[in-house]
């Protein structure tokens, strides 16, 4: 944080990388280091074997140089189709439940990643209902807040810079938190059916009122939600059941009578970041919320009876298929982004406010904010390798102006993390859904539209939109952990 002219900005933001030559990443270079002592015994050997060696070496480096304009090299787009083609040879890419389905039990089980979760309901030391989401193969547990955002509107810059510094608290705090494996923040946008608005007139009406004023009421009720927006905010700490390395695995109702006595320190210091009042989600309200999010059109019953009745066994949609570029739901379709830069500068606090905002030609849209927060021994690790590489990479003579403030901007992490600020690995999911296949190209150019004045550079999730749309819900998702390739591995690349 900066404060330029009286206006605070925020930046310093940095990807993650490792050292290498060039656009070559740890494992390239020592690919590249092994091949050139091959090609040079090769060559003492006999020339021409060793110009052929060279050829072969420097047709298997290729893939790790050639780079789009997101950073990705040609060995993972050519990695991920392939990963598409093989899982569309398969079926993988259909989904069909319900009755005459192929899920057990007739029901519509959540599809793909979700299929082997489930729901545990417990209360929390306030003695509250709460749902927590199970994914047993990461064995991660998931606990879902609703918010009740103040919103910006006519609120000083002084507060909102409080807000903020006390959301960057919060994140840090989470560091500290035995368990945490990641947090996420979901804002959703969809149109407002007037259901709330009718069940609060209506509980609060007076019958011996007057007529004027009793029709006055009734009329707003009819009128108001016509072309508006509900924006509904969600905050979800996910936690593993393993407390530290070495350590007993705990089962479900320990997490839960563990989890629950937290809910409340976590909570309690949501409202002064400007997220309002935060309570746990029940089964009902988020089973209620995952539905609405596969099937669009069922938002107006569920909201009619509250969510009561949404079960987790039926959330899921009765028919979904994955396509290359998006996502065909029940009655929507959908589209999800994925950041792959952030703001390259420094900005205002307001900056994600066109983004996050409602849009005419998105039905619903939902921007998750993903989180990955280190412990401070970690941190520590982190930032002074950062800095090691940062240094091995001012080298080179090609990119020296970009490497030099590289280097200073790693010195000033380090320098910010020994004072007490945290480290936290974050990203952002866009996820866009119309009712009818002509709204994509629609949705698509109002996405790439918003992108640019938030600073942030969105890549389409290509061949993994069924995966990105699971993970954009607020059900503690962590896509690197359900990976095939080792992190360290991706990271080299």
């Amino acid at each position: 944080m900066t404060n330029d002219n009286r206006q605070p900005t925020y930046g310093n933001w940095r990807k993650p990388v490792t050292p290498g030559i060039g656009r070559l990443g740890m494992l390239g270079t020592m690919i590249l280091m092994v091949g050139l002592m091959i090609v040079a015994m090769v060559a003492m050997i006999s020339p021409l074997s060793g110009l052929v060696t060279a050829v072969v070496l420097g047709l298997v480096l290729l893939p790790l140089v050639i780079q789009d304009q997101h950073g990705r090299n040609a060995l993972q787009s050519i990695t991920a189709r392939v990963a598409w083609w093989w899982g569309r040879s398969r079926g993988w890419h259909l989904y069909r439940s319900g009755p005459l389905g192929v899920t057990q039990y007739g029901s519509c089980r959540l599809p793909g990643l979700l299929a082997p979760s489930r729901l545990v309901e417990a209360r929390d030391a306030y003695g509250r209902p709460f749902a927590l989401v199970v994914v047993p193969r990461t064995k991660h547990y998931t606990a879902v807040f609703e918010c009740n955002a103040d919103g910006a509107a006519l609120v000083d810059q002084k507060q909102v810079d409080t807000w903020v510094a006390h959301w960057g608290h919060w994140l840090a705090s989470l560091g500290l938190e035995p368990g945490v494996v990641a947090a996420s923040v979901t804002i959703e946008t969809a149109p407002d059916l007037g259901h709330r608005l009718a069940e609060e007139v209506g509980a609060n009406i007076d019958p011996g009122a007057p007529e004027l004023a009793q029709a006055a009421l009734h009329e707003i009720v009819r009128s108001y939600p016509v072309g508006s927006a509900r924006v509904s905010t969600r905050v979800a700490v996910t936690f593993e059941s393993l407390p530290r390395p070495g350590g007993k695995r705990r089962d479900d109702k320990e997490m839960a009578r563990e989890i629950g006595m937290r809910i409340p320190g976590l909570t309690s210091g949501l409202p002064m970041t400007g997220a309002g009042s935060a309570r746990p989600l029940t089964a009902d309200q988020l089973a209620g919320a995952v539905r609405m999010a596969y099937d669009p059109d069922s938002q107006s019953a569920l909201e009619a009876t509250r969510g009561q009745g949404a079960c987790w066994e039926d959330a899921g949609p009765v028919a979904a298929q994955e396509q290359w570029d998006h996502y065909v739901h029940d009655s929507g379709r959908s589209i999800t982004w994925g950041m792959s830069e952030a703001p390259r500068g420094e900005v205002l606090s307001s900056v994600m406010t066109g983004l996050v905002a409602p849009h005419q030609d998105i039905a619903r849209k939902r921007v998750t904010f993903l989180y990955r927060p280190y412990d401070p021994a970690a941190a520590v690790h982190i930032v002074e390798r950062d800095r090691k590489d940062a240094r091995f990479r001012l080298n080179g003579a090609a990119t020296a102006a970009r490497n030099q403030l590289d280097v200073a901007k790693s010195d000033k992490s380090a320098l910010e993390e020994a004072r007490g600020a945290g480290v936290t690995r974050f990203t952002i999911l866009v996820t866009a859904t119309v009712r009818a296949p002509e709204d994509l190209p629609l949705a698509a150019a109002a996405v790439d539209t918003l992108a640019p004045p938030a600073r942030v550079r969105l890549r389409r999730m290509y061949g993994a939109q069924a995966a990105a749309f699971a993970a954009a819900l607020p059900l503690g998702i962590v896509l690197p952990d359900h990976l095939q390739v080792p992190g360290a591995v991706r990271d080299a690349l």
